[in-house]
């Protein structure tokens, strides 16, 4: 096990807790203009799948578990789960559908992620931190609105809702962040 200060704990890492292996939903740090700053951190048991809330000092010492993080390769999703490949040896390993939670959404055919591996068992899963989608439903642009910087609600291609810039049209293809959904740049292909 290895000790970090809680502000370091972000999103896919896996914690020890009391002697329990979780891993990392969300982590927010808090810092308010009076008192100690915080660390807010949802995590979920890998045992049992319960979802814990945690909160500690940003300067607070937090076990690490050690976890193997391997570059994997998206096959496909089927009944079983979502199936991975690692490019290197061509083992599979198969996700199941709580470890891969909402980020599902972004997955295509192909793609390279990081599986946290435990043991043998995909613990977490780290998308890259950008995807390339595209816009499938968005409102017409408004004359006069683009020269302010207002975002309009899309829909992209995965089902998934964000706000973009006014210019941006049904059929454009954009970059979107993974971490909170929100968009990045227009495609450059």
């Amino acid at each position: 096990m290895v000790k970090v200060i809680a502000s370091s704990v972000r999103k896919g890492n896996v914690i020890d807790v009391d002697g329990k292996l979780y891993v990392v939903l969300t982590a927010e740090n808090f810092h308010p203009g009076k008192g100690t700053p915080v660390t807010q951190v949802n995590m979920r048991r890998i045992v049992d799948g319960v979802k814990v809330s945690e909160r500690w000092r940003t300067t607070e010492q937090v076990e690490r578990a050690f976890v193997e993080d391997v570059n994997h390769q998206f096959l496909y999703e089927d009944g079983e789960g979502f199936h991975f490949m690692n490019p290197e040896n061509y083992d599979q390993v198969v996700v199941d559908v709580d470890t891969m939670g909402d980020q599902k959404a972004y997955l295509q055919e192909g793609m390279t992620c990081v599986l946290s591996m435990h043991e043998g068992i995909a613990l977490a899963l780290q998308l890259p931190r950008h995807v390339t989608l595209e816009i499938v439903e968005t409102e017409p642009v408004v004359k006069g609105q683009t020269a302010s910087s207002s975002y309009k609600p899309a829909m992209l291609s995965n089902g998934i809702r964000t706000a973009v810039p006014p210019h941006i049209d049904a059929g454009t293809r954009v970059v979107i962040a993974t971490e909170d959904n929100s968009y990045v740049e227009r495609a450059k292909n």
